[in-house]
């Protein structure tokens, strides 16, 4: 086994000098550990120097992926040249932080140069010195992904502060359990954002996380993977203040509907509540006076209001471009199905008698499919995503169902050697 003591002292090489990868006469890099950091300049210092210390056996680098604002990147360029550790730092500059932690730790992978790729949070709650198990599991087991787990043996949810925190942490590992039984069985900490990813098993380029549970994302859009759990002490924040929030919560709440009910059937779920405007609004005017056809059409502005509120958040969440400049386009075709509905809402009401509210559900019925078709194509059709900029190391491509001889070389000193991989579900 290769150690890095055996190894020249790493450089830290500027952030836009190409990721050098050794060939086959020199090291290979074992791990990347990408740690996405938000105003964590405090952290830091500590956190390089425990990782340094846990990674004394292992050929890795680390990657911080950071959205600060308050010194975070100065303080990695300043600590860095302190450590044995290869540091990069990908900077994304406010207005450009896409997909909040997700999307950190998702671009944070198209820079990783080594074949294993380590999710680490930056305030310490998540132990360095369990990178060296979770490695170990991976290479021992085969596995796909290892997560660290607040919940089986070795375990320990200890650093939640507050009853509150413990509920809403244990509450939404259920949920997400229940809401995929078969993709999640056997995964005890779904909400875990401590874990080892198997890089080529992974198409890391076709995730869009929102929010910061990268993991749920991965385990619930990839085919199938090995999944292992390795347990680890969640400790308490090392300092400042959590990033967590009442608005990280909605995101989860709304990224896991996304990723439990198709698209189709959530755009079915919003334009039947926006029945409810049009319906209402059309009863209301008519009965005001207003003939039914005008009511219908004054109706039918409110519900593509509406309409395009729910789709901007249930439906295609997250699309570039300003909102303001899709709704003309967006409003634009929802006035156009009354070229379908209009006349078959005056046959309905004019020749067959049919009363107004019926007649109006109808002809909104009828209109649904199209109007769905038409507006995925048209107002929210799908851009190719540019990769982050910097430094970019090679891509790991292919799906092998086991590690390579060379990546079964690469067990770190914690590692049992001999094991064979099983075909157990994890």
């Amino acid at each position: 086994m290769l150690r890095r003591s055996d190894l020249p002292r790493p450089r830290n090489p500027p952030d836009d000098e190409p990721v050098p990868v050794r060939g086959a006469r020199g090291p290979h890099l074992q791990v990347s550990v990408v740690v996405p950091t938000r105003n964590e300049v405090h952290n830091v210092a500590p956190l390089l120097r425990r990782l340094d210390a846990a990674l004394a056996g292992v050929a890795g680098e680390v990657i911080f992926v950071d959205d600060s604002d308050d010194g975070t990147q100065r303080e990695i360029e300043r600590v860095r040249a302190t450590v044995r550790l290869p540091v990069r730092i990908h900077h994304r500059a406010a207005g450009q932080r896409a997909g909040g932690l997700g999307g950190a730790v998702t671009e944070g992978f198209a820079l990783c140069a080594a074949p294993f790729a380590v999710i680490i949070d930056g305030d310490l709650q998540h132990p360095p010195e369990t990178i060296p198990d979770l490695l170990a599991a991976a290479v021992r087991d085969g596995a796909d992904v290892v997560v660290a787990s607040r919940y089986v043996a070795g375990g320990s949810a200890s650093g939640l502060s507050g009853a509150v925190r413990h509920f809403v942490s244990s509450g939404s590992n259920l949920l997400c359990r229940l809401a995929f039984p078969r993709r999640l069985r056997g995964v005890s900490d779904v909400m875990s954002g401590f874990f080892l990813v198997r890089v080529a098993a992974v198409d890391t380029a076709g995730l869009r996380p929102d929010g910061y549970k990268i993991l749920l994302e991965l385990l619930a859009t990839a085919g199938q993977l090995r999944v292992r759990e390795v347990g680890y002490t969640f400790a308490e924040r090392h300092a400042g203040a959590s990033n967590a929030s009442m608005t990280e919560g909605l995101r989860f709440a709304r990224r896991l509907f996304a990723l439990r009910v198709p698209r189709a059937a959530r755009f079915a779920l919003v334009g039947a509540s926006g029945t409810a405007p049009n319906l209402l609004g059309t009863a209301a005017l008519h009965h005001l006076g207003l003939h039914y056809l005008a009511a219908a059409i004054i109706a039918t502005q409110a519900a593509i209001a509406w309409n395009f509120v729910g789709c901007e958040l249930l439906v295609w969440d997250r699309r570039d471009g300003s909102r303001l400049r899709r709704y003309p386009t967006f409003a634009l075709l929802n006035n156009l199905d009354l070229v379908i509905r209009l006349p078959l809402l005056a046959l309905l009401v004019g020749r067959w008698g049919v009363g107004v509210g019926i007649a109006t559900l109808l002809s909104l019925a009828a209109a649904v499919l199209v109007r769905y078709l038409v507006v995925d194509r048209l107002v929210y059709r799908t851009r190719p995503v540019p990769p982050p900029t910097g430094r970019r190391a090679p891509r790991h491509l292919g799906g092998r169902a086991r590690p390579t001889a060379r990546e079964r070389t690469l067990v770190p000193a914690a590692a049992a050697a001999g094991e064979e991989a099983t075909d157990a579900p994890g």
